[in-house]
């Protein structure tokens, strides 16, 4: 049952995406139907045996139950139209914002620069009684004059040039002031001025970090009331090779030389989907992985046609000889890593290769349990025709390892050691 519509499709939409892909045998249904009313209701029955899971997933993969969405806004940037992703629009505002902050934070600092300077000078021209060198001055400037010259020998302990505006700042403070100035307080807020602005130039120095404190204090102090209305929430990449439905029969014509989906009348080898690799190893020692197709040539009598899986790491065993009359080599590997219609060898490459015994397994175990009796051809010099082989003493390397020298003699027969045998 489906209730929900992903933005952007209508359920009529959704349906004949549904129905095409059971067309093309993506999915498996039996009928459809659409019961909406005022709210989403398509009912999707299956045929009787099918995975519902498997075929929900695929629902996904091939069908317009999920789309995906792009979203672009119109926004002004220089004055000009621009189209931005909501990512990109949050990165700039996020270095607006930072930007912002360093402005305010360097006006802070100024503003605690100039509280510190004023603060210091008011302590030293009430601490020094300076205000009594203007009791006998006739002038605004002799009032200035004195206030200067009194301030001389402290300004070494000031952080800035001290200016006519603040020499008539000094003038204004009020007697009452004056007479209820207290040192050790004046001396205390000097001291968290300074704190302050150790603390601002902190920020200035660490200006990302501070920037997202800056942010994080925003959720604590307004979260509760504004809360998100969207969900957050993660989804499996749904591969669509493992859930498409594998609704058709990949054969082979061993004699022919070819392998497809069309070949009724030759021998099946297993179900496989229209999006399924096929792999083939040749008699050559030559590998190949394929698209499944109708019909694609795979050479007369192929050691193995099959659908290729990456998830199940096979380990092949196999005895070749090197070139028409080169050394008898014995290996074990695993395909790894492929280039889709590329051909690899699995022997040196040497013209004339042949593979004279070729196995598969799915685990160690049973691939080191292969024990073979190799019989060699009778020649002059050869005492031991019949030789063990077990592949046990093989270690499992890449398919590009060239393996192990078995014999340099030409061999007559290959056989499966019987379970009594003794070397």
């Amino acid at each position: 049952r489906i209730t929900e519509i992903p933005f952007g499709t209508t359920t009529g939409g959704l349906m004949d995406s549904i129905v095409a892909a059971a067309d093309k045998n993506k999915i498996k249904i039996q009928k459809i139907e659409d019961n909406t009313a005022a709210h989403a209701d398509i009912l999707v029955y299956l045929p009787t045996g099918a995975d519902a899971e498997n075929t929900r997933d695929a629902l996904y993969a091939f069908t317009d139950c999920e789309l995906g969405i792009s979203p672009n806004s119109g926004v002004i940037v220089d004055g000009k139209p621009a189209f931005l992703g909501v990512t990109e629009i949050l990165r700039r505002s996020t270095d607006l914002t930072r930007e912002l902050l360093k402005a305010e934070l360097e006006i802070k600092l100024t503003e605690l620069g100039d509280k510190w300077h004023f603060s210091s000078l008011e302590k030293i021209f009430i601490e020094n009684r300076i205000y009594r060198d203007i009791e006998e001055a006739e002038t605004w400037d002799a009032v200035l004059k004195a206030i200067d010259n009194g301030l001389a020998p402290f300004k070494k302990l000031l952080r800035r040039e001290v200016t006519q505006d603040d020499l008539a700042r000094l003038t204004e403070i009020k007697i009452k002031r004056i007479s209820k100035f207290d040192s050790f307080r004046a001396h205390e807020e000097i001291n968290q001025i300074e704190k302050a602005m150790e603390e601002t130039e902190k920020n200035l120095r660490n200006l990302t970090r501070h920037t997202i404190r800056w942010y994080e204090d925003l959720g604590v102090k307004y979260g509760k009331q504004r809360q998100r209305l969207t969900e957050i929430s993660s989804f499996d990449r749904v591969d669509r090779a493992q859930v498409v439905a594998a609704t058709e029969t990949l054969y082979l014509d061993a004699k022919n030389g070819f392998a497809g989906i069309s070949l009724k009348k030759e021998e099946a080898i297993e179900k496989c989907s229209m999006l399924d690799d096929i792999i083939v190893f040749s008699a050559e020692g030559k590998m190949k992985v394929t698209r499944v197709a109708d019909k694609f040539f795979v050479g007369a009598r192929p050691l193995r046609v099959a659908v290729f899986r990456k998830e199940e790491d096979f380990i092949y065993s196999m005895i070749y000889r090197d070139g028409r009359d080169g050394n008898i080599m014995a290996k074990r590997f695993t395909v790894g890593g492929i280039t889709r219609d590329k051909e690899y060898d699995i022997t040196k490459g040497t013209p004339g290769s042949k593979v004279l015994y070729f196995k598969w397994h799915l685990s160690n175990e049973e691939s080191s349990a292969q024990m073979l009796v190799v019989h060699l051809k009778s020649a002059l010099r050869i005492r031991n025709l019949v030789r063990p082989l077990h592949f046990a003493e093989f270690g499992i390397k890449n398919r590009g390892s060239q393996g192990n020298i078995v014999t340099k003699h030409p061999v007559e027969k290959i056989l499966i050691a019987p379970k009594d045998y003794t070397p």
